[in-house]
């Protein structure tokens, strides 16, 4: 089915190097490109840093990031590990903003954080040297100086503060929190379910993103409270359990590979995605936003 509705135009001074209908070349698509990757385009999920949590409708996939919030991450595997998340539930399913997650009784009895601890300091940003795997990409941003890519997370860079943060694109997971910086413990967790929030940047700890699943989150029904909070005569989704991949057995993991973000093929990606080629396109942007650049995720046949 044509699409018909139309999209504003971005007044931007890459635009005017876009190119129109009359010079679009046929291209290759951004799948076209993945089809021809090689298997050393890809890299496997690291099971000491992915979690499964495990909904009614099937499993949602987490990557973390320690990298950019090493004390949260640390903190949220604790958690896994001593069974917190079991039995909480989704308590909040906001339209195009986020899904969120925690313990639905946490005001009033709230559970055992066990050997957690119950505040993390805020890692809203992280010196850039703790970013090993950096690769720019070269469009222009509003909310960062450089934009980029690390291990395939929406990366921003302020490079003259020496600082990097991950990015709040659709699927990014993040720690809920009060207005203290440092009242977040990754009890409470969210996923962009919508169009990025971009300007929550630097304003809550982005801890890793969703790589499997997230369909399971960005449909629930929408909460009937102020914020998309389920009120008390709503359904929540229950939490069956939430595990790091390294304690589920091999024959009941999720064989997930992620596609190199520093593969030369990825920028071919990138580029495909920038100037879309015809028949069908009859505007070439030249231009990509960074949560546009979403990284490729395949899954292979268990050994």
């Amino acid at each position: 089915m044509a699409l018909s509705r139309t999209f504003p135009v971005l007044s931007l001074a890459l635009a005017v190097s876009a190119a129109t209908a009359a010079d679009l070349p046929v291209r290759p698509s951004a799948g076209e490109i993945i089809k021809t990757s090689q298997p050393s385009d890809w890299r496997p999920l690291d099971v000491n840093n992915t979690l499964y949590m495990e909904l009614p409708g099937g499993r949602v996939v987490i990557e973390l990031a320690p990298d950019f919030a090493p004390q949260a991450v640390a903190n949220i595997k604790t958690l896994a590990k001593e069974h917190y998340y079991d039995g909480l539930a989704v308590n909040r399913s906001q339209d195009n903003y986020v899904a969120q997650w925690g313990d639905p009784n946490g005001e009033t009895n709230p559970k055992s954080l066990g050997s957690a601890k119950a505040k993390v300091p805020g890692e809203f940003s992280v010196p850039m040297s703790n970013d090993k795997h950096f690769v720019l990409q070269k469009d222009f941003d509003g909310y960062a100086p450089q934009i980029g890519h690390s291990n395939g997370f929406p990366v921003g860079r302020d490079p003259k503060a020496r600082t990097t943060w991950l990015a709040h694109c659709y699927g990014m997971v993040g720690v809920g929190r009060d207005n203290e910086t440092d009242s977040g413990s990754g009890a409470e967790l969210y996923a962009v379910n919508g169009h990025a929030p971009r300007h929550l940047d630097r304003n809550i700890t982005v801890v890793g993103r969703v790589v499997s699943g997230m369909p399971l989150l960005a449909t629930l029904p929408r909460g009937g409270d102020t914020m998309g909070f389920y009120g008390p005569k709503e359904t929540r989704a229950p939490i069956i359990s939430v595990r790091l991949a390294s304690d589920v057995p091999e024959a009941e993991r999720s064989h997930l590979e992620v596609m190199r973000s520093d593969a030369a093929i990825y920028q071919k990606v990138i580029e495909a995605q920038r100037n879309r080629g015809g028949p069908w396109n009859k505007y070439a942007a030249n231009y990509v936003e960074l949560c546009n650049t979403a990284i490729p995720v395949r899954e292979q046949p268990k050994p």
